[in-house]
């Protein structure tokens, strides 16, 4: 077989093995799943109507719906990824991979299995979080099928990004809750962000901080995408940030990767 062949064989093989992992321990997936499900439950049903009426609207619970899930959608890739950081330190620490460094395996394989298998976890945990949203009122009525395909695709092109990054912090941790303290930014930045409420209802001195990271470009953007609204420049900027973090990301996981196989 060639070599992209058995790239492609060794990368599949690992991808399979994450995600049984995935599914014989799901209890680290549940709770990072369970944060955004929590929030979105929480700031509709308990805060809705207080929370719509002040970013400018009516006291309107509905409308608030709209406004959220997008924020919150982005959120789970964040959380998500965090369980990669974990997966990719215990991986380190348990001595699997120094295992995988004497069989003859493609090199770049195991990366690309953590990689794939959180991709992967990341579009179906979207897409549970989606059915929440729609359960309890979100509407993409003035979204069209093209703008649909967009939102798909900046969601995948984020969790790919983020996962890049989170697959670097696992691979520099000395074990598995020094890689789960580690990637709490991933899901901290949504936090501060234009997730609950916009930028410009924010303190003016708070603003920058929410303004230039990479969550509420991302945010916009797909907001946007999915009520039929204008982004402006913030769908440039999503795209930018996604290619910046993804391509870091992946110099400093392999970096990383080969520093530990000396």
């Amino acid at each position: 077989m060639s070599s992209l062949t058995l790239a492609l064989r060794d990368s599949s093989t690992m991808v399979r093995r994450n995600l049984l992992h995935v599914r014989r321990y799901p209890s680290m997936t549940l709770n990072l799943l369970l944060t955004p499900v929590m929030l979105l439950l929480l700031f509709v049903y308990v805060f809705g109507d207080v929370m719509s009426a002040g970013i400018g609207g009516s006291a309107d619970r509905s409308a608030y719906v709209a406004y959220v899930v997008p924020g919150l959608l982005l959120m789970t890739i964040g959380g998500t990824t965090i369980g990669t950081a974990v997966s990719v330190a215990m991986d380190m620490t348990e001595g699997i991979i120094a295992r995988f460094r004497t069989m003859a395996i493609h090199r770049g394989s195991v990366l690309v299995g953590h990689v794939v298998g959180s991709v992967l976890q990341c579009v179906l945990s979207v897409l549970l979080v989606g059915a929440v949203g729609v359960a309890i009122g979100f509407r993409s009525t003035d979204a069209t099928v093209l703008e649909w395909l967009a939102a798909f695709g900046l969601l995948t092109l984020f969790a790919l990004a983020l996962t890049w990054i989170a697959v670097g912090m696992g691979l520099v941790s000395p074990n598995a809750e020094a890689a789960s303290n580690n990637a709490m930014p991933l899901i901290f930045l949504p936090l501060i962000s234009s997730t609950f409420v916009p930028v410009d209802a924010m303190p003016g001195w708070f603003q920058p901080v929410a303004e230039y990271q990479p969550f509420t470009p991302a945010i916009e953007t797909l907001r946007g995408l999915l009520l039929g609204t204008e982004i402006g420049h913030n769908g440039w900027l999503a795209l930018a940030w996604c290619l910046v973090l993804a391509v870091l990301g992946h110099r400093w996981a392999k970096s990383a990767y080969d520093r530990a196989a000396k």
